[in-house]
C-alpha cells in the first residue's frame, strides 16, 4: 500500500475492501476470492497459529476467531505446543478461553488456516493436521513464506500478519468489535517495534487509529506486553547482562553483542521460558554493534535464538540459512550444541551474506 492510501473510515469498510497496509494486487485478489469463497461455505474452520505464539501470531488468529463467531460454523482455534500453554504475557488477550488443546483439532480439517507460520513446520504438532486438510488457507507477512497452502495470502511487504488479518475481518463483512481489534493491535504493535520500524508507513497508523476507536487504551496493551515482570526477572537479566559480549569486528566490522538465557537462570524463580524474550529488547541498544543476538535455552535444551539487526544486515538471510526465518530486522532461527557452536554457525553466515554485499 502506498504512503497516500486514503484516510480509514471509522466503521469497518466492508467486504472485499482491503485494509490499510495490504497490498492488493491481481494475483493476490484471486486468491482472496477463493478464500472468502471457502469460508463462507465451510461448516467448520480450524485455525492455528506458530508454535510459541507471538502477539502479531496469536493475537491475529484470535481476533479472526472472535469475528468469525456467530457465522454458523464451529470454530477451533489452536497452537501446536507441548505442553499446551498461553504465553504470559498475552493472557490478557480477550478469546483465549476459545482456544483448544493441539489434540482437539480435528485430524483432517475440511478448512484450515494458519496464521504467522511462514513453514508447515512452525505449526508444530498441527504440521499433519494442516497437511491433511482439504483447504489450507495460509495468512502471513514473511518474504520466507513456503506457500503451502491451497490458498497463500502472504503479502511480505504487510507491516504484521494482523494487517492481513483486519484485512479477512472486513472482506467476510464482520464487525471490528474490541475483542476482535485488540488482538490486531497487539500484533501491530509488537511486530512494528511500538511502530519504530520501517514497516510503518502513514497507512500503517491510519490501521492503529482504526483499532484504538474501538475502545482500546494503548497504555494497558504496552503495559501487559512490555512494562511487568516477576520480581526474579531482575535476577536473571543481571547475570544475563553480565556475560554479554561485544564482537566489534564481528559481522563484516560492524559488530555483533550477544549472550545466553539458560535454564540454570531461569531455575531459581521457577520462571517460564517466555520471560526471556524481552532480554533482545535490552541488548540490541548496544551503539557498538549493528547486530545482536540472545541465545535462549527451551525447557528441551534447544537454543532459541533471537537475531536483530538495525538497519544494514539482513538477518532474515542468516537466519534462514540456519534453519530459521523472519524478516530483514528481526529474525530467529533453533540451534543445537554448545552456545558457542551456535553463535559461531551465526557469526559465520552474517559474514558470508555481509562479505557477498
Amino acid at each position: 500500500m502506498t504512503d497516500d492510501h486514503p484516510p480509514v473510515p471509522d466503521q469497518p469498510s466492508g467486504a472485499g475492501a482491503p485494509a490499510p497496509g495490504a497490498h492488493p494486487g491481481p494475483e493476490i485478489e484471486a486468491e482472496w476470492s477463493r478464500a472468502i469463497k471457502i469460508l463462507d461455505g465451510a461448516t467448520e474452520i480450524c485455525l492455528a497459529c506458530h508454535v510459541r505464539p507471538d502477539a502479531d501470531a496469536l493475537g491475529s488468529m484470535l481476533g479472526v476467531a472472535h469475528a468469525l463467531r456467530g457465522r454458523g460454523a464451529r470454530i477451533v482455534a489452536s497452537f501446536g505446543d507441548r505442553p499446551f500453554e498461553v504465553p504470559r504475557i498475552l493472557r490478557f488477550l480477550p478469546g483465549t478461553g476459545l482456544l483448544s488443546p493441539p489434540g482437539q483439532v480435528p485430524e483432517r480439517p475440511a478448512v484450515m488456516v494458519t496464521f504467522d507460520a511462514a513453514s508447515p513446520d512452525r505449526l508444530g504438532l498441527l504440521e499433519p493436521n494442516a497437511a491433511r486438510a482439504d483447504e489450507l488457507i495460509v495468512l502471513d507477512h514473511h518474504a520466507s513464506n513456503t506457500r503451502f497452502g491451497t490458498v497463500n495470502l502472504i503479502d511480505p511487504a504487510a507491516a504484521a500478519t494482523a494487517v492481513l488479518a483486519c484485512d479477512l475481518v472486513d472482506r467476510i463483512g464482520a464487525e471490528l468489535s474490541r475483542d476482535v481489534a485488540l488482538g490486531l493491535y497487539a500484533g501491530l504493535v509488537t511486530d512494528t517495534g511500538s511502530f519504530k520500524y520501517p514497516a510503518t508507513t502513514p497507512a500503517v497508523h491510519e490501521l492503529a487509529a482504526r483499532l484504538l476507536r474501538t475502545g482500546i487504551e494503548p497504555g494497558v496493551v504496552a503495559h501487559e506486553l512490555w512494562d511487568r515482570s516477576p520480581f526474579a526477572f531482575l535476577g536473571l537479566l543481571s547475570a544475563v547482562l553480565g556475560r554479554a559480549r561485544l564482537e566489534p569486528g564481528a559481522t563484516a566490522g560492524r559488530g555483533l553483542v550477544w549472550t545466553t538465557v539458560t535454564r540454570g537462570d531461569r531455575a531459581p524463580g521457577r520462571l517460564p521460558f517466555d520471560v526471556s524474550e524481552s532480554v533482545i529488547d535490552v541488548v540490541r541498544r548496544t551503539d557498538e554493534a549493528e547486530v545482536a543476538a540472545v541465545l535462549k535455552e527451551d525447557d528441551d535444551g534447544r537454543w532459541q535464538v533471537s537475531v536483530r539487526s538495525k538497519g544494514t544486515a539482513d538477518v532474515a538471510r542468516a537466519c534462514v540459512a540456519l534453519g530459521g526465518g523472519g524478516h530483514a530486522l528481526a529474525a530467529g532461527f533453533t540451534g543445537s550444541g554448545t552456545a558457542d557452536e551456535v553463535i559461531a554457525a551465526l557469526r559465520a553466515q552474517l559474514a558470508a551474506d555481509l562479505g557477498s554485499q
